[in-house]
């Protein structure tokens, strides 16, 4: 992972996705791009003639100005190298558009404004769906990416897996143990395309060794079965594809990752 794109906002988890995209910097010798979009659209009814957007505007710019004087500040006494890109637009197509030259993007897992809902962050799932680099979720509480932690890579067969599992092969480098766990689902439907042994030995001609794990369904969400039993094992990160399902299906029904993404636990790293 030697270019990190990360989204700077103003949120209560603007410092976890900071500290931990500088923890993969330094661990991948990397280089790390501050993304910061400013959206001057400003919904007001009734305002024709732009008025209320005109007072706003220059608000906007200074709580952006203040923002990135601060993490500048902060940011040059770090040993990090790293450059700053103020873009104007939505944070998700300006993300989208810079993804294509960075190997990961580090997010929150709140949409702008959206903190304390209860509903998963669009951003990080169209981010997941659409770009052509894989999305590191980094929840508020999360204070430092130990690189040479375990992590834990759910394991379903899908082509999503294999694809998350490929893209995180230079973290699972890093790793000081990897885990391949997968859910037993009564579901016949969820049959596996690829089983276990072979994720495990195409990881291995990577020089990655893993332990297999099968976790019981029980009554559980498989969602939260997975991040316990990746912070039982004390793991840095849970790697996993994005939406197997259809993306209507999963808005509609639910699933793994639209729950993961809801209020993880843990950084999720994810890939479609």
């Amino acid at each position: 992972m030697k270019t990190t794109l990360l989204h700077i906002d103003n949120d209560t988890c603007m410092d976890a996705r900071l500290q931990v995209a500088m923890d993969i910097a330094r661990a991948c010798d990397g280089y790390m791009t501050c993304l910061q979009a400013v959206s001057y659209e400003v919904f007001a009814p009734g305002d024709f003639y732009g008025s209320a957007m005109a007072a706003a505007m220059p608000r906007i710019k200074e709580a952006a100005e203040h923002l990135r004087a601060k993490i500048e500040a902060d940011l040059a006494n770090e040993d990090v190298s790293w450059e700053w890109r103020f873009l104007d637009g939505m944070a998700e197509h300006r993300l989208l558009e810079q993804s294509a030259l960075h190997d990961i993007i580090i997010v929150g897992p709140h949409d702008i404004g959206g903190e304390g809902s209860r509903r998963p962050s669009a951003m990080a799932g169209e981010l997941a769906l659409r770009a052509p680099s894989p999305v590191l979720v980094v929840p508020g509480d999360w204070d430092r990416f130990e690189t040479e932690a375990p992590a834990l890579v759910a394991w379903n067969g899908s082509s999503e897996a294999s694809v998350a599992m490929r893209a995180a092969i230079p973290l699972l480098k890093l790793a000081g143990k990897v885990f391949l766990a997968s859910v037993a689902e009564q579901d016949e439907k969820n049959r596996y395309d690829f089983p276990a042994s072979e994720a495990a030995k195409y990881l291995s001609r990577h020089g990655i060794s893993v332990e297999v794990v099968d976790l019981p369904g029980g009554g559980a969400k498989v969602s939260d079965t997975l991040e316990s039993a990746a912070l039982m094992r004390g793991c840095s990160m849970l790697v996993m594809g994005a939406y197997g399902h259809s993306r209507l299906s999963e808005m509609l029904l639910g699933g793994v990752t639209r729950r993961c993404l809801t209020d993880p636990k843990l950084p999720i790293f994810l890939s479609h």
